[in-house]
Formats: C-alpha cells, sequence, structure tokens
C-alpha cells in the first residue's frame, strides 16, 4: 500500500447474507450488524444495503431530508429496525454541526436542586420534551462558588446546541455572555435587575395578588408576606403582587409585615419567627412557597396558633406537600411542568433559526384548601 490507507481483506461472503454494492468490502465495513448475526452494530452502508437504496438516500432518510421518495423512506426505516441500527452522534455533529445535546444549567446548590418540588417538575417538562424531539439533556448546577465560570467555558456552539437558564439570580452573567457567543438560549424567570432576551415566566405579580385577594376575601387584615429571593424576578414580582392587593383592600402597604426567605422551608421558619417578633401575630400569611410555609406552619403551632382558625395561610407552587398537611394548604398553582415544555419549545425555534416569542408568560391559579377555611 502507498496512499497510507488500511489494507483489504477478502474472503467468501457469509451465507444468507446481501453483497455489497461495491463487491468484496473492507473488513471495518463488512462485520454485520445485530440484523445479520454479528456482535457489531451494524453500519449505515448495511442499512443501505438491506434497504436496496443508495447510501446517501438512507443519510436522507435518517437526517428527515423531504427529498425522499415514500418508498425509499419506508425501506430505509425498516432496515433500520430490522438491523437495529443507531445513528452515530459524532459522525453526524461533522456533518450537520449540531451535537443534539441541549444543557440545563440551575444556579442553585445541588441540595435545593434535587430536594424542591419545584426543580423536580419544571426538570420533568423540559425532560420529557427534549426526548421527544430527540435531543440529550444535560443537567448542571451552577451554584457552587466557580461554577459559573466552569459553565461558561463549556456552554459554547462546539459542545451544545442550545442552553436553557433557571433560577436566575442578579449580576448573573451567564445570559448575556451566552447571547453574545450566539449560543441559543432560553431562560426560565428572571433575575431582578435584567431580563433576558428570551424569557418564559409565571405571572407571578397575579400569583402574589391571587394569595392576598383571598385572604382579604376571607376576612383577614392583619397580613404578613413571608417573601421570596429579592434578587430574583419571581421573589420580587409576588411580593409586590401581594402589597399591591393589600392597598387596593384599604391596608397601608407599610403595615404589611414583610420577612424574606429563599422558598426553603427552613427559611420559611425562620422568617415566620421574624414577624412573630416583630409585633402582634397576623391573622392573614402569605408564603412565597409551599416549603416556606410548611415552615411557617410549624412556627405558629409552637407559637400556640391555630391554622386556619387564627391565621390563615396561602403557599405557592401547590406542590404535593399541600395535599399532606394539616390542613392542607391553601396555595398558589404555578405550571412547572407546562413551564419546562414550553421552555423547550422556544429554545427548538430558535436552533432551528425560526422567529420565536421574546417573553412567554404562563397564568397562575389559587387552588384553596383548608388552611385558609372560616
Amino acid at each position: 500500500m502507498t496512499d497510507g490507507s488500511a489494507p483489504t481483506l477478502t474472503g467468501p461472503p457469509v451465507p444468507g447474507q446481501r453483497p455489497h454494492p461495491s463487491g468484496d468490502r473492507a473488513a471495518t465495513d463488512r462485520e454485520p450488524g445485530r440484523g445479520t448475526g454479528a456482535g457489531r452494530p451494524p453500519t449505515l452502508a448495511e442499512v443501505a444495503a438491506h434497504a436496496g437504496v443508495g447510501r446517501g438516500t438512507a443519510s436522507r432518510v435518517l437526517n428527515d431530508s423531504p427529498h425522499v421518495s415514500p418508498a425509499a423512506r419506508d425501506a430505509v426505516l425498516a432496515a433500520v429496525a430490522e438491523l437495529g441500527y443507531v445513528p452515530n452522534r459524532a459522525a453526524r455533529s461533522l456533518v450537520t454541526r449540531r451535537t443534539d445535546t441541549v444543557v440545563l444549567v440551575v444556579s442553585e446548590p445541588e441540595e435545593r436542586v434535587f430536594g424542591e418540588p419545584y426543580f423536580a417538575g419544571i426538570v420533568r417538562g423540559i425532560g420529557e420534551r427534549l426526548a421527544e424531539a430527540g435531543l440529550q439533556l444535560v443537567l448542571t448546577m451552577a451554584g457552587a462558588a466557580g461554577g459559573h465560570e466552569r459553565a461558561a467555558a463549556y456552554l459554547t456552539e462546539q459542545h451544545v446546541d442550545g442552553v436553557l437558564l433557571l433560577s436566575l439570580h442578579a449580576e448573573d452573567p451567564l445570559p448575556s455572555l451566552l447571547e453574545a457567543r450566539g449560543v441559543p438560549t432560553v431562560c426560565g424567570g428572571s433575575p431582578a435587575t435584567s431580563r433576558p432576551a428570551y424569557l418564559v415566566d409565571i405571572d407571578n405579580l397575579a400569583g402574589g395578588r391571587s394569595a392576598v385577594d383571598h385572604l382579604v376575601a376571607t376576612g383577614r387584615r392583619r397580613l404578613a408576606v413571608l417573601a421570596g429571593p429579592q434578587d430574583m424576578s419571581s421573589g420580587r414580582d409576588r411580593l409586590v403582587g401581594a402589597l399591591d392587593a393589600a392597598e387596593a383592600a384599604g391596608i397601608d402597604r407599610a403595615e404589611v409585615a414583610v420577612a424574606v426567605g429563599d422558598y426553603s422551608e427552613e427559611s420559611g421558619r425562620r422568617a415566620m419567627a421574624e414577624v412573630l417578633a416583630a409585633g402582634p401575630p397576623p391573622d392573614g400569611v402569605f408564603a412565597a412557597s409551599d416549603l416556606m410555609a410548611v415552615g411557617a406552619l410549624r412556627v405558629l403551632r409552637e407559637a400556640g396558633l391555630d391554622v386556619p382558625t387564627d391565621v390563615g395561610l396561602v403557599g405557592f407552587d401547590d406542590a404535593a406537600v399541600c395535599r399532606h398537611t394539616d390542613p392542607e394548604l391553601t396555595s398558589v398553582r404555578q405550571p412547572v411542568a407546562r413551564m419546562g415544555r414550553v421552555m423547550v419549545e422556544v429554545l427548538l425555534g430558535r436552533i432551528a433559526g425560526r422567529e420565536v416569542p421574546p417573553d412567554t408568560v404562563l397564568q397562575t391559579r389559587l387552588v384553596v384548601r383548608g388552611s385558609t377555611a372560616r
């Protein structure tokens, strides 16, 4: 051999095997896959030969090209099923410049991502929609020290097709950095100080208003809000919505007791204790998450206050925990699984170069249970 290529090995045909279109094949190309009885996965050339079409036609079918006849498409798909062919993603990416991979970056520590129902719901929605689209999901947490720098170094067009960002806090550099690099990006929620280019969010203002409207409608006037983080738009907007509703009901905003947490149960305990230590107990409490409401419920009981007789309590999320408290928790339902699916829909549009809406806002709904009964 003088051209540097590997030598070819020839031999008698395997019984029952179709001849290769080019005659005797190189050893690296002629080992049959599952459909012809050997252990190595089948190649695209074998799929094409089995279907009786050219390799280019088989490739176009597997890449969903419209320039293929129905008969050829059916033959190739039948061959794929019979032989058990699995496309080589690495080889495909060299041609399409696609990796078929989407990264979800959550700007929170691992214990929160894996311990709170909000994240479980939204990741489920994201994962389901990406699976339908045939894309892989990679999850990374950027809440620890140096997490943003490591994520930024990895998230380039060479590594991923697109990025989903979740739980953004103030001064988060990733949205603007990724947009500047040309990486298609969609954010779930936004920092309190900036608005990403492409955003899917919940109507947190309306959710906060509906919680306090309900407390007022059940006769509560001494109100407290256990707010979420104020460096996130969700935490800020739920608080603003709650204060707007109090003011509309004739309650001075300054008279509403406010304590800030981070959506965790422990922060709800601390915030509720802070409110009780500051003055007379409220008769209505809106907590910015269900876990904060669970923490508040325990503190109220420890203080000898009954829910709902002495204090009406409303949470936010409508997570499964609402149906396991005593009494069951009234909560503002946010469609987290749907939010995940919509984030993927917008991202798929951006990856494909389609025009997509820069802002998508999903509505909330109040679910009334025993914690606010009169």
